[in-house]
């Protein structure tokens, strides 16, 4: 389908991808909705020129107000990660309960197109790079539970209630907007003390890294050329980035030579998947590739988030 004057609702659409994939679809012409309960996102990253809608998409009145008849397509992104609940039930139940909510309402008013953000943790520790046919899909976190739950929830409307849907499994993105993960987090530590940096695991732990700017791109090329039913593709770059070379990377840009401190382990917390790196040869037979590499992708979002973080 072309996005080009589309009207469209992106839900998350004050987080990281959600609010830069928003921008990216008002430059090009389409009418914009955003619906975000802001617990996560912020008011002021939902770009000029967006309705917005503040919306608790785990009621389903709420998202009857944000999910309306004239809509072509919904980019569904809002969800709950690791670092925003300490209790997995909460997690896993409010994630696949916004899914479905969303989807329940398209299919009673009719919309059948659908986008959705998944991750490349429903795979778990699986061979590298990992293609989208990998199975058996084994995640080791109720994240990627979740996520995994939810593209089950997708499949099912797709192939049976006739909702075209893209499913996009991510790498980690990175850039600007974001908080809670490894590049904001080592700022606001060396911000605070530049002489000691404390590292969970032993810092090895090597993943793709995508800049936002990047994956928005992707997202648009997909949506627009890949046309059957039930769409998957991995999102990322053919480069890893350990954990260690993150913290070079934003001392560099800092100016700051910490001591490191490793917490050890091969894992930053339960459920880490320390290495990935996932096949990208579907999209790029598709006839998109990115053109910046993990570790450039890691230096771009370290100096626009101390642009961000540090005063």
């Amino acid at each position: 389908m072309k996005l080009a004057d589309s009207r469209v609702l992106v839900t998350g659409g004050a987080g990281l991808v959600g609010s830069h994939l928003a921008a990216s679809l008002l430059d090009r012409g389409a009418t914009v909705r955003v619906a975000d309960d802001l617990s996560k996102g912020a008011r002021d990253r939902v770009p000029d020129g967006a309705a917005f809608v503040e919306a608790d998409l785990t009621d389903p009145d709420e998202v009857a107000r944000a999910v309306t008849g004239d809509l072509d397509i919904v980019f569904h992104f809002a969800a709950y990660t690791d670092t925003n609940y300490d209790d997995d039930r909460v997690l896993f139940e409010e994630n696949t309960e916004m899914t479905y909510n969303v989807l329940d309402r398209m299919r009673e008013i009719g919309i059948d197109r659908f986008a959705f953000t998944s991750s490349s943790t429903v795979y778990g520790e699986a061979p590298r790079p990992t293609p989208e046919d990998y199975a058996p899909l084994e995640p080791i976190s109720i994240y990627g539970s979740s996520k995994l739950a939810d593209e089950g929830l997708i499949s099912t409307h797709a192939h049976s209630y006739g909702i075209q849907s893209w499913v996009f499994r991510f790498a980690n993105i990175v850039g600007p907007h974001q908080r809670g993960n490894v590049i904001p987090d080592f700022i606001e530590k060396l911000d605070a003390d530049p002489s000691d940096l404390e590292i969970l695991g032993d810092g090895r732990q090597e993943k793709s890294y995508m800049h936002v700017t990047e994956c928005v791109d992707a997202i648009r090329h997909v949506v627009e050329t890949a046309d059957d039913e039930y769409n998957v593709y991995n999102l990322g770059t053919r480069t890893t980035t350990s954990v260690t070379r993150i913290a070079d990377i934003v001392s560099e840009e800092l100016g700051v030579a910490p001591e490191y401190s490793y917490t050890g382990g091969d894992r930053g917390w339960t459920g880490d998947v320390p290495k990935m790196r996932l096949s990208i040869e579907n999209l790029s037979a598709l006839g998109w590739d990115p053109s910046i590499e993990s570790d450039e992708a890691v230096r771009r979002a370290a100096r626009q988030l101390i642009d961000e973080i540090v005063d």
